[in-house]
């Protein structure tokens, strides 16, 4: 019961903040806004789904337009403050899809880089660590640099991208069933080494597209809408909800594979399932938002020594953390006069950090 109140309380606090972040992002940029105006346009785009439909629309598959169905849902809106149309424009159009898409993003890979660090009982792992980002990075660098190569819009080549990596990592790292927890991080370097090298020679042939390659490399949420905050949100929801179940297990398995057997876990699938739902969260999140680095390496860290080693606790802190950290990296970016992509800001904030746990001399324990 003790922990279940410390959940509750350390995740309530987590979303206030959040939410607080969240209305006073929206009030900077270009336009400044006053808080309850951006508040009532927050509520004005509150919507309670009444309704699905099914129409046909069309995609794009190797420059060809093909039939797609897609699922339409009807909204009703209860709140309808009174604010000027301009307004109203720019907090729910432009400003909130964008945030509310780094906080998802920001969430997705607080809640991997906990997962990876518990499974690899070291707190130097993220999410990214087998591959999973530099996969998604030749997929979505494929997508820019030879377009008509990539029957794909780039978030669709950059997700299979980073899943196809995790996969194949995954059988290099296995034999006779089981997947050695050193050889899955060894096969992970290699691959990453060897997808660095793809991506730089893409690069290469980008020609006139280099500089939007190199964009998406460094990670950013420029032009982010409703339509990505409704493909990624509900796939990230539902990963992570499936992660949580596990938290007891993975608690169990930083005592060591052997001692887990002992207690009756089942190591080898609680590991693969553990491995996927992680990567596919990453995979997710990249997708969208290009290579984001050190969110998931210092929010699960830091949360750690707050909040302790129990992932029942840690993992939906390290999520939330890491939705709050990223909300607020991408404002000190966009609020920038030349706007900066938010990987720049977060690997500004997180190199430091990083040196830290290397002078603690304590990267080797949990």
């Amino acid at each position: 019961m003790r922990i279940r109140y410390r959940v509750a309380v350390w995740s309530g606090l987590l979303l206030a903040a959040l939410v607080a972040a969240v209305l006073a992002s929206a009030t900077i940029g270009p336009v400044e806004l006053r808080a309850p105006v951006v508040a009532k346009a927050a509520l004005n785009a509150v919507g309670i789904p009444t309704g699905l439909g099914v129409s046909i629309g069309t995609a794009s598959v190797a420059g060809a337009s093909v039939p797609w169905p897609t699922v339409d849902v009807q909204y009703a809106y209860p709140f309808a403050f009174q604010i000027a149309p301009t307004s109203e424009l720019i907090v729910r159009s432009i400003r909130l899809p964008r945030i509310v898409l780094g906080a998802t993003v920001g969430f997705a890979l607080g809640g991997a880089g906990a997962v990876m660090q518990g499974f690899f009982r070291n707190p130097m792992a993220d999410p990214s660590i087998i591959g999973v980002s530099t996969g998604a990075a030749v997929g979505a660098v494929a997508t820019i640099a030879v377009p008509m190569a990539v029957p794909f819009g780039l978030q669709t080549a950059a997700f299979l991208g980073a899943v196809v990596t995790a996969f194949v990592v995954y059988l290099l790292a296995t034999e006779g069933g089981r997947t050695p927890v050193a050889t899955l991080l060894l096969a992970g370097v290699a691959v990453q080494t060897f997808l660095g090298a793809v991506v730089s020679f893409l690069l290469l042939q980008s020609g006139e597209s280099l500089e939007e390659a190199v964009y998406w490399l460094m990670g950013n949420l420029y032009g982010a809408g409703w339509a990505d905050v409704g493909a990624t949100l509900p796939a990230i929801t539902v990963l992570f909800l499936a992660l949580v179940p596990f938290a007891r297990d993975l608690n169990v398995l930083m005592l060591g594979e052997e001692d887990a057997r002992t207690l009756g876990i089942p190591v080898e699938w609680t590991k693969r399932l553990l491995l996927a739902l992680s990567s596919l969260l990453t995979a997710a999140a990249v997708a969208v938002a290009g290579v984001i680095g050190f969110v998931g390496l210092i929010v699960p860290h830091m949360m750690r020594l707050v909040v302790g080693p129990d992932h029942r606790l840690l993992l939906p802190t390290s999520a939330l953390t890491g939705a709050l950290f990223l909300v607020v990296t991408d404002t000190i970016a966009r609020a920038n006069p030349q706007e900066l992509p938010v990987g720049i800001v977060t690997a500004a904030l997180g190199a430091p950090f990083f040196l830290f746990l290397l002078r603690r001399r304590e990267v080797h324990e949990l």
